[in-house]
């Protein structure tokens, strides 16, 4: 049990060097943005959009943050059970260092941080992270069904899929028991210590499941919609490409190749995003397309520090 000293201390160096990091990650992505393209075309690409609609993407990004805090909250109510404030600035700390480490290092942190600030076991900790994940990147394919759907010629045989893979994670809860039991059997013995874990971070019944999961379904089609309403604004087309680009940049941030601040990648994930979706290749239409891409990930990076000072701000008033 730590000492209100020793807690005070760790939150003020928690805080001060989240506040360090924070700077220096505006620092490097802004030398970056004038190195590779030049503020004066990112600025003229937004005030071509307006402000209204960037503050609103912005809004709408930032609350995300806030939505995936409940998720973790309802997954340990004992142990952050009244402690949202403190679970917001763990989450957003963990979700800066995703951004600033590269190869999926940062993901380390979750677990070390719910077990110094609530007391949870590494092993519960890193076991719910995994089942989070899967959640996530299953949530993530499913907003990048709605742009194939959109685009499909045979839209009722498309949305039906698209439902079909949606409730893919509720059936395999349903039917966890005899998949594990299969698993044990059937998989060697490496790859059922990974299903040992899957199975002791699930939630511990099927109403804690349907919200963790209907949470991510949320959190991620909101993230994907106003990423792909804010490359639409940004004029690339069709509207399956935005899409596209959106669910391409997010999956370059979730898989293990992934730059520092996601600086590159994440550029590149929407180009290939979009491609893949149907933006044409034309050079003015890619041209376009690249300056969309980063402020599409200026965007992001901007939303995930907005989210950090809130939750510095959150916590230095709350131990002021």
């Amino acid at each position: 049990m730590k000492t209100p000293m020793v807690a005070s201390r760790q939150n003020w160096f928690i805080r001060n060097r989240m506040t360090l990091l924070t700077l220096a990650v505006v620092l490097a992505y802004a030398a970056f943005i004038e190195w590779f393209w030049g503020w004066s075309s990112i600025l003229a690409q937004w005030g071509n959009v307006g402000a209204l609609p960037i503050l609103l993407a912005m809004a709408l990004l930032t609350s995300t943050y806030f939505l995936r805090t409940w998720r973790i909250y309802d997954y340990f109510p004992k142990e952050t059970g009244g402690h949202f404030t403190a679970l917001f600035r763990v989450t957003q700390v963990h979700n800066l260092l995703n951004i600033m480490m590269p190869f999926r290092t940062g993901e380390t942190s979750f677990p070390v941080l719910m077990r110094s600030e609530f007391g949870i076991p590494l092993a519960r900790g890193t076991s719910a992270l995994l089942v989070m994940r899967l959640l996530d990147l299953h949530a993530l394919l499913a907003a990048a069904g709605v742009g194939l759907a959109l685009a499909s010629p045979y839209h009722a045989l498309a949305w039906v899929l698209w439902l079909a893979f949606l409730l893919v994670p509720v059936a395999v809860f349903v039917l966890r028991r005899p998949l594990i039991k299969f698993a044990g059997k059937a998989l060697p013995k490496k790859a059922q210590g990974l299903v040992h874990e899957l199975e002791r971070g699930l939630p511990a019944n099927g109403t804690a499941f349907a919200r963790a999961w209907l949470t991510t379904v949320v959190n991620w089609l909101v993230k994907v919609v106003v990423l792909a309403w804010a490359l639409r604004l940004m004029n690339v087309t069709p509207l399956s490409a935005s899409f596209g680009g959106a669910v391409g940049g997010e999956l370059s941030s979730v898989l293990p190749v992934h730059a520092p601040g996601g600086v590159g990648t994440y550029p590149a994930g929407i180009t290939a995003g979009a491609i893949a979706f149907g933006a044409p290749g034309q050079k003015a239409a890619l041209d376009n397309l690249a300056q969309a891409s980063i402020s599409a990930h200026l965007l992001i990076v901007v939303s995930a520090l907005t989210g950090t000072a809130l939750a510095l701000l959150i916590s230095r008033k709350r131990h002021g």
